[in-house]
């Protein structure tokens, strides 16, 4: 009898899927040293971005997907 696999939680809160099956991720660089930063690349930072295909079956295994 095969067994379950296990949703890697540390995945699962920083990736989720959108309506047609692709991943969303948050953007790096955005916690400290923001002030050498120019404002619209901090502002850029807070839109999510898709993840890119090379990732994306690997990332989808640890979600269980």
């Amino acid at each position: 009898m095969g067994c379950k696999m296990k949703t890697h939680k540390g995945a699962a809160k920083r990736f989720k899927l959108t309506g047609k099956g692709k991943l969303k991720r948050g953007k790096a660089f955005k916690s400290h040293i923001l002030t050498k930063k120019s404002q619209k690349r901090k502002r850029n930072f807070r839109k999510a971005a898709v993840l890119t295909s090379a990732d994306e079956r690997r990332i989808k295994a640890a979600l269980g997907k």
